[in-house]
């Protein structure tokens, strides 16, 4: 079962498990073809747009079953979940949000959601989850000072952020940090709605496992683009955000300074990924956690400067506006997941970012 498999990312992880022969049970909360473009994700799905996701049910099979339920529709769930051997967990409310209004909504699908899930998993003894986390569960990345070594930086003041100093300071000592390669063994440090209600995932995950030997593939997804993504809504990603602008022909608005870091990794690979977690090296009773990023990390900037470039203009403009959610730097390591699960991505920036500005 794929839960969000009228989604973004949902209907390219079910797309290629049909392709690696799998049966698939999809769940989401709207029919495939009453999804829409504006990315509407207030009942847990990210979907892509109506001809995308028509194309996806035209190019079913006999052998699968799609289904229009609500993740935490426990009734549904039982009424679906017998013969599963295995659930794709990709259905969230995502996005950093608007304001502390998206709290409840974030807190019922996210973490309750997935709670209604696991419950139902053990009621039909199925033992294999594969969960669509995130790096947001990090905070801010990997810091080192050059006078105390290993550092994590507290959250951005406003103040800082409003006289443009974007970049977090020892707390020690308040000189300036270099970022540094996190991996899977930092600790969580979520700072927003969002981050928090994924590492509830996780954790409710963990709970599971131990309870019921249940093993659990954590897939930390860093910043996924690609086709079907959703258009502009407060949820979106900044890609595509950026795309919208450019298709309006505005000039994408780049908040802070533009040198923000980040890992964007195309949503062909991500699919990959799921399907080598498949086979993860996960112990009964275990949650194992995976970065599944690109490993070139790229600016902000420098992703609205390949948009634009591709479309042809309008040139970005950088506005020092700032999310007080947001994070400064997050560098993965995909060093794992290629050592554990054989994963490793295979399409660069260049070659995704041209796809992505015209899809």
């Amino acid at each position: 079962m794929v839960t969000g498999s009228a989604g973004f990312i949902g209907g390219h992880v079910a797309d290629a498990l049909r392709a690696a022969g799998h049966d698939v049970v999809g769940l989401d909360v709207r029919h495939r073809t009453d999804a829409r473009d504006t990315g509407d994700v207030r009942h847990g799905t990210d979907a892509g747009s109506a001809e995308d996701v028509r194309h996806r049910a035209d190019a079913g099979d006999a052998h699968d079953r799609w289904h229009t339920a609500d993740v935490r529709d426990a009734t549904a769930l039982d009424e679906l979940l017998p013969g599963v051997d295995m659930v794709v967990h990709q259905a969230a409310k995502v996005g950093l949000g608007v304001n502390v209004s998206d709290l409840p909504d974030y807190t019922s699908v996210n973490a309750h959601g997935t709670a209604v899930l696991l419950a139902a998993m053990a009621r039909h003894t199925i033992a294999h989850l594969i969960l669509a986390s995130s790096m947001v569960i990090y905070g801010e990345g990997r810091y080192t000072c050059t006078a105390h070594g290993p550092t994590r930086p507290a959250p951005r003041s406003v103040q800082d952020l409003e006289n443009g100093r974007f970049d977090p300071a020892c707390p020690r000592c308040g000189e300036p940090l270099t970022h540094a390669v996190i991996e899977e063994d930092a600790r969580p440090d979520p700072r927003n709605a969002y981050a928090s209600t994924k590492l509830a995932q996780e954790h409710l995950a963990a709970n599971w496992a131990r309870e019921t030997g249940g093993r659990v593939a954590a897939l930390r997804y860093h910043n996924v683009y690609g086709p079907r993504m959703p258009r502009d809504t407060p949820y979106a990603g900044v890609a595509a955000i950026f795309r919208s602008a450019l298709e309006a022909g505005r000039a994408p608005a780049v908040f802070e300074d533009g040198r923000q870091l980040r890992d964007f990794v195309h949503v062909r690979d991500v699919a990959r990924a799921n399907l080598a977690a498949l086979s993860a090296p996960v112990r009964p009773g275990e949650l194992r956690a995976w970065n599944i990023a690109s490993g070139t990390p790229h600016t902000v900037g420098d992703l609205a400067e390949a948009l634009a470039s591709e479309r042809g203009g309008p040139s970005p403009r950088v506005t020092g506006e700032y999310r007080l959610g947001d994070v400064r730097h997050i560098v993965a390591s995909p060093g794992r997941a290629a050592a554990e699960l054989g994963f490793r991505a295979e399409i660069g920036f260049e070659a995704g970012m041209k796809e992505f500005a015209r899809s």
